[in-house]
C-alpha cells in the first residue's frame, strides 16, 4: 500500500500539529527529514520558533522528541507536496478549505475524521494547564496510530 505524504496543521504551529507529527513519526519510524511528514500553522506569528514547552514535554515523557521541530506557517504549496492535510479542529478546516488551490493534490480533513470517523476536534491546550497538553497527547497518539494503520506505513519496531 502506498504510503502518502501527510501535513498536520494547526493554528500557530507550536502545540497541537507538532506534537502530531512527532507522534506520527515515532510510530511510522520515519527519520526527522524525512519530508512527508510535516506540520504547519494557518499563521505566522510562531514561524521558526521551536514547539510549546508544554509539548514538548509531554512528547518526552512518551519517549518522543519534538525540541527540534520548528513552527512555519502554511504555504500554498504544501497543497500540492502533501497527499493528505489534516487539521486539528473545524475551524482549521474551514480556513484549510477556503485557501485549497484549484491544482491541490491534498485531501483535506478533520483529524479526527481521518482517523476515528468522528467530527471531534483536537482542543488547543495552549491557554490551558499541562492536564490540556497530556488530554491532547492521548487524542493525538490514539489517532496517529489509527491513521498509521489505515495508511499502511511501516510502524516503528
Amino acid at each position: 500500500m502506498p504510503k502518502p505524504s501527510v501535513l498536520f496543521v494547526c493554528l500557530g504551529n507550536i502545540c497541537r500539529s507538532p506534537l502530531a507529527e512527532g507522534i506520527y513519526r515515532h510510530l511510522c519510524g520515519a527519520a526527522h527529514d524525512d519530508e512527508s511528514i510535516g506540520s504547519a500553522g494557518l499563521g505566522g506569528w510562531h514561524a521558526g520558533d521551536p514547539p510549546d514547552p508544554r509539548s514538548i514535554h509531554v512528547a518526552r515523557q512518551h519517549g518522543i522528541d519534538i525540541s527540534h521541530q520548528r513552527a512555519r506557517q502554511l504555504s500554498l504549496d504544501d497543497f500540492r507536496r502533501y497527499e493528505l492535510i489534516l487539521a486539528m479542529d473545524s475551524s482549521n478546516l474551514a480556513r484549510l478549505t477556503e485557501l485549497a488551490p484549484k491544482d491541490s493534490i491534498a485531501r483535506v480533513e478533520l483529524f479526527s475524521q481521518a482517523c476515528h470517523g468522528t467530527q471531534e476536534d483536537v482542543p488547543d491546550p495552549y491557554y490551558g494547564a499541562a492536564d490540556g497538553f497530556r488530554s491532547v497527547y492521548t487524542m493525538l497518539f490514539a489517532g496517529c496510530e489509527a491513521l498509521v494503520e489505515s495508511t499502511g506505513r511501516d510502524t516503528a519496531s
